[in-house]
């Protein structure tokens, strides 16, 4: 495994296991404490246990295997840590074998039975699995169907410049972003309750690519406490105070028609992830009273029900106004300036993190089944939303997440052979 950048420092290293990670942000991986799952390896005599790992360790398992990769809308609340490493894949290297390995070693990982875990339980740990634009472009190039030139043939799969996730993501307003933090071609998105587990299933995996990649950029994260929204549903608080990852697709029918890929049968069951590194303005922000706070976002801080009214889940009600015909829900408030519906897309479900480092910000994630739903979203809120001129991206890329996998059918075989 080839690393882009410095060697970390130990400062760094203890960001990784989340130990100096700033606390709360959006939705992400999850962590639901829990009931008869596996257990952790056993304290050593005079050890004092840790009762917040040891809640992890016991926490039920998520299924690595499926038919879609766990991490996305499983476990429901996401888990606290995370670490997401982007690389690129060395010149020849085949795309499909190296996924199958992977998939196989998620498996062993989460199952618990791969030495490299060092004695660690993984309780909830969940590893999901994506692929940049050019893969995905060659990759539909050679799919049966596709014609020399690229195009597709009457009635055939879609080549590989019209499949989802062959698309680069524009670029925007407010981007600080080196060459190698925007793109790639893998991303691996390794969630757990455990902040050990975390670098530990990261250097098992990275170990078992080994020269086969090279690391561009890798983030970690983490989230606060959930605040409950709706019934069954909860959402953390992001660095700036505010509940956030709010609206999404939550129910089956939103998520089969918003989130995971129907089509074609190469990609069917996967996803489209977008993945920006923000640093935020916090002493500009805190300077700013309550009341111009929530004006940004359009939402009460303490509660996170809109300025309109209503309840915490429940849609502004944008055309809402006071006596003296002013909106109630600024018209550059956040929550207006992304609202799907006034942007014309579907729901995208978020699931970031609060990061420190190497600033204090947020990673922002979002799956989607059409990336003209972030896309749209953004170039709408570029033009005027009271939140981004305090926010600067630092990082940049979109992944195919790929369908999901079992022992029959290998991590990535549906789109690599």
């Amino acid at each position: 495994m080839h690393r882009a950048d410095r060697h970390p420092s130990r400062r760094a290293f203890l960001d990784v296991t989340g130990a100096t990670v700033a606390a709360g942000l959006l939705a992400g991986c999850s962590w639901d404490s829990a009931g008869p799952g596996r257990s952790g390896p056993s304290a050593a005599a005079g050890d004092t246990p840790d009762p917040e790992r040891a809640a992890a360790a016991e926490s039920e398992s998520v299924p690595a295997t499926g038919r879609h990769q766990a991490g996305v809308t499983l476990p429901r609340s996401a888990q606290r840590n995370l670490l997401a490493v982007v690389a690129d894949l060395g010149t020849g290297v085949a795309p499909g074998p190296l996924l199958a390995e992977l998939g196989e070693t998620i498996r062993a990982l989460t199952a618990g039975s791969d030495p490299r875990l060092l004695g660690l339980s993984p309780g909830d740990l969940t590893v999901t699995v994506g692929v940049g634009p050019r893969l995905v472009r060659a990759a539909g190039a050679s799919l049966p169907g596709s014609s020399p030139s690229g195009a597709s043939l009457p009635g055939a799969t879609p080549s590989g410049a019209s499949l989802p996730g062959a698309d680069d993501l524009p670029r925007f307003s407010r981007e600080r972003i080196a060459s190698r933090a925007r793109g790639g071609d893998l991303l691996i998105q390794i969630c757990a309750g455990d902040a050990l587990v975390v670098p530990v299933v990261a250097a098992a995996l990275l170990d078992q690519a080994g020269d086969r990649v090279r690391e561009r950029w890798r983030q970690s994260g983490r989230r606060g406490t959930n605040v409950p929204v709706a019934e069954g549903r909860t959402a953390p608080r992001n660095l700036l105070g505010f509940i956030d990852g709010i609206v999404g697709p939550h129910t089956t029918a939103e998520q089969e028609r918003d989130l995971w890929l129907a089509g074609p049968p190469a990609v069917a069951g996967g996803t489209l992830a977008v993945l920006r590194r923000m640093e935020l303005d916090l002493k500009r922000f805190a300077a700013l009273s309550v009341a111009e706070q929530e004006a940004v976002f359009g939402r009460r801080r303490s509660s996170g029900v809109p300025l309109s009214g209503g309840a915490v889940a429940s849609g502004p009600e944008l055309g809402a106004k006071t006596p003296d015909g002013r909106y109630l829900v600024p018209v550059d408030a956040h929550v207006r300036r992304a609202h799907p519906t006034v942007v014309g897309v579907g729901l995208m479900l978020r699931r970031s993190y609060s990061t420190d480092e190497p600033a204090p910000g947020l990673l922002f994630i979002s799956f989607q089944n059409d990336l003209r739903t972030f896309t749209a979203t953004l170039t709408r809120m570029d033009t005027s939303d009271a939140l981004l001129p305090f926010t600067t991206t630092t990082a940049s890329a979109t992944f195919l997440i790929l369908p999901g996998f079992d022992r029959q059918r290998p991590l990535g075989s549906t789109l690599f052979g």
